[in-house]
């Protein structure tokens, strides 16, 4: 099952003006409820712009949102929706969700982090750290390779390529080893190094290196080494539980079926444990602007060669945009570093200016979150916040 970069998407959209007027659907089970935010002007248009992209909800493309908005050009928090279909009570404003791929960020920390230790070398390739790992059929692959997704190495299988098939098993476990032997039984996609392709297997493996070289978890040393420096006390692992702990907004799927009717299927509980280092974190809107903004400042990756790891884009491929564990987006003339994520039921961003002028962070509960367009309500948000000035 290959996995496609949402982010190309997102970055596309941003550049687009968007079309007023909202799409149609049949109604959902729950009243739409007005926005709430609390901000540090809220007269700003940027303000206005931000309670405008959220209100509405739920709608037929999302049932739920959470943005913050930080910076020094402003601070803007607000949310929207329900916590679920069925009661139609208001969103949880502090809930936790599924954050999806933006769980990179952390993996490329740490990795970064037990550089900067002196126990990992990005230079050396990761057969080293993982040997038996790999077939003779792979050249030496370095750990910056998988850091930046130009390793090479192809998807791994997963349960399914539509939504129906996945479902299915949504209890069921795959581990990350299963998923990483299915890759490498397919052969190299390409010589380390010569593309950039962003594929979740690239920071499986990196999970399995951060647990060989610790002799801990996953879980255990991230939660160490990146977690706690960073105050996310809400933010967890949940590996083979398929539940939410603690408070959360409910996620749900659009289904369209063969008469053409739509349907909303709750997908909060799924065990995601296949997503491991590249996906499977459970976090809040308050934790990742914590983890940007104390990333960014050089609190859990020390100022210097590793941290610049996570700025730097591999110059020598042409069209490459991934650093390790972001990517870079330049728009209106500033350039911004971010992670989008998607798991079902749940859209998440985490975006900011190097020096922090701008910061947003945002979960979407999209009814299509794991589709190839970018959902209309992320793209309001991003587009209002975006504008920049908002205090």
């Amino acid at each position: 099952m290959r996995v496609h970069p949402r982010t190309t998407a997102l970055t596309a959209s941003l550049a687009l003006v968007l079309a007023a007027g909202p799409l149609a659907a049949p109604a959902l089970a729950a009243p739409a409820l007005p926005a709430s935010a609390s901000t540090a002007s809220a007269a700003s248009p940027a303000a206005a712009a931000l309670r405008a992209a959220i209100a509405g909800l739920p709608s037929p493309d999302a049932t739920a949102a959470l943005v913050r908005v930080g910076g020094t050009d402003g601070v803007w928090h607000g949310s929207a929706g329900v916590h679920d279909l069925a009661t139609g009570r208001a969103a949880d404003p502090d809930a936790r969700f599924r954050a999806g791929s933006t769980t990179k960020v952390v993996t490329a920390a740490a990795v970064l982090e037990l550089a900067a230790q002196g126990r990992v070398d990005l230079g050396t390739p990761v057969q080293h750290y993982l040997p038996g790992l790999f077939t003779g059929a792979f050249a030496p692959i370095t750990v910056r390779q998988l850091l930046n997704h130009t390793s090479g190495i192809r998807a791994g299988d997963g349960w399914g390529d539509s939504f129906e098939a996945q479902y299915a098993h949504r209890f069921d476990t795959l581990t990350p080893r299963q998923v990483v032997r299915s890759a490498v039984a397919k052969g190299p996609e390409f010589a380390p190094g010569t593309r950039q392709d962003y594929l979740n297997i690239n920071y499986t493996v990196l999970g399995l290196l951060i647990e060989k070289v610790t002799g801990r978890s996953y879980a255990t040393e991230v939660t160490r080494l990146v977690l706690r420096p960073a105050g996310m006390r809400d933010t967890y692992f949940p590996g083979t539980d398929p539940r939410v702990r603690g408070p959360h907004n409910h996620g749900y799927q659009k289904v369209t079926r063969a008469d053409g009717t739509t349907s909303f299927v709750d997908v909060t509980d799924w065990n995601q444990a296949d997503r491991f280092a590249a996906g499977d974190m459970i976090s809040t809107t308050a934790d990742l602007e914590r983890l940007l903004t104390s990333l960014f400042r050089g609190r859990i990756v020390p100022p210097g060669p590793q941290l610049a790891e996570m700025f730097t884009v591999p110059a020598h491929i042409a069209g490459a945009t991934y650093s390790a564990g972001l990517q870079r987006f330049e728009y209106q003339g500033q350039v911004y570093w971010l992670k989008s994520g998607a798991r079902y039921g749940y859209d998440t961003l985490v975006l900011g200016t190097r020096d922090l002028s701008r910061t947003l962070v945002y979960s979407v509960n999209a009814t299509d979150a794991k589709g190839e367009d970018m959902n209309p309500v992320a793209q309001r948000i991003a587009l209002a916040a975006l504008g920049r000035q908002v205090g």
